[in-house]
């Protein structure tokens, strides 16, 4: 007994030293503050919460803005595409945000993708065809890395699925450039090294990519719509929510036949239950 009593004690009082150990670092960052490296991450970050009144495809019952998506295309065109890629996308994918055939064909046309010349063999360029899938502005990853303080730009195909919170990540990384508080800064020993920019929605706060929207009227909608900064950071986001998953809309709407069949079968079910059982009584014990 003694022997049992004594293994119980020494299992707990392992068990207690593993828990203060494990204790120790809160209580030293309790007390002491976070350490000066993540200091300017924790002072200056500020959660984005995207665009007011959100987008059209929020919700259950959310749909696709057509009108939207075609001036976040123009976004992606006139500022984007100068250093990322888009290349799980084809410019035949165009015809689903409401261009028609010739359209698709002259916006493919209008993009210079790689080629091969049939008579040399050699590298060349040529027109986009509506078949070709967005070009890259960097021949390979070491062109990409040399142009921008080898920093890579990413692809952003799949940006909104790729990062957390997707299109408002997107749309809160457009809006959050600017520069710290002067004083503060001062005060916690911060300053954002050469060839960084300082992002207030960005994680680290210091971010490779320079400003891409840094003026309204940047880009002229070709409906009229006036283009500020807010709102060209609404559409490419919702531009790119569409790149992610093209079938986000239809996949929601499949939802809710697939709900409503489902209550049906549920009815019918419990119906031909009470049918089948009704003129059978319970046996006694």
């Amino acid at each position: 007994m003694s022997i049992r009593l004594g293994g119980i004690i020494f299992g707990l009082a392992i068990a207690g030293i593993l828990v203060l150990w494990s204790l120790v670092p809160g209580v030293k960052n309790y007390a002491f503050g976070p350490p000066a490296e993540v200091q300017p991450a924790t002072v200056f970050y500020e959660h984005g919460e995207g665009p007011e009144g959100g987008y059209a495809f929020d919700g259950p019952l959310g749909r696709w803005d057509y009108a939207q998506l075609q001036r976040g295309y123009q976004v992606y065109k006139e500022v984007c595409s100068a250093c990322h890629s888009l290349k799980f996308v084809s410019f035949r994918n165009l015809a689903q945000l409401g261009y028609t055939e010739a359209e698709v064909d002259a916006e493919a046309a209008s993009w210079t993708v790689p080629g091969i010349d049939p008579q040399t063999g050699e590298t060349t360029t040529r027109p986009g065809e509506p078949t070709d899938h967005f070009p890259s502005p960097y021949p390979n990853a070491i062109a990409a890395a040399a142009a921008n303080n080898n920093a890579i730009p990413p692809d952003l195909s799949l940006i909104t699925k790729a990062r957390h919170g997707g299109a408002r990540y997107v749309y809160s990384i457009l809006t959050g450039y600017g520069e710290p508080d002067p004083a503060l800064a001062k005060k916690v020993g911060f300053e954002t090294p050469t060839g960084l920019y300082f992002n207030k929605h960005f994680p680290n706060v210091n971010i490779a990519m320079p400003p891409p929207l840094v003026l309204d009227g940047q880009v002229s909608y070709a409906d009229g719509t006036k283009a500020t900064i807010p709102q060209m950071a609404t559409d490419v986001s919702a531009f790119l929510t569409w790149t992610a998953e093209p079938s986000l809309v239809a996949r929601r709407q499949t939802g809710w036949f697939v709900i409503g069949f489902l209550l049906f079968a549920t009815a019918l079910a419990f119906l031909s239950y009470k049918q089948i059982w009704a003129g059978m009584k319970p046996k006694k014990k």
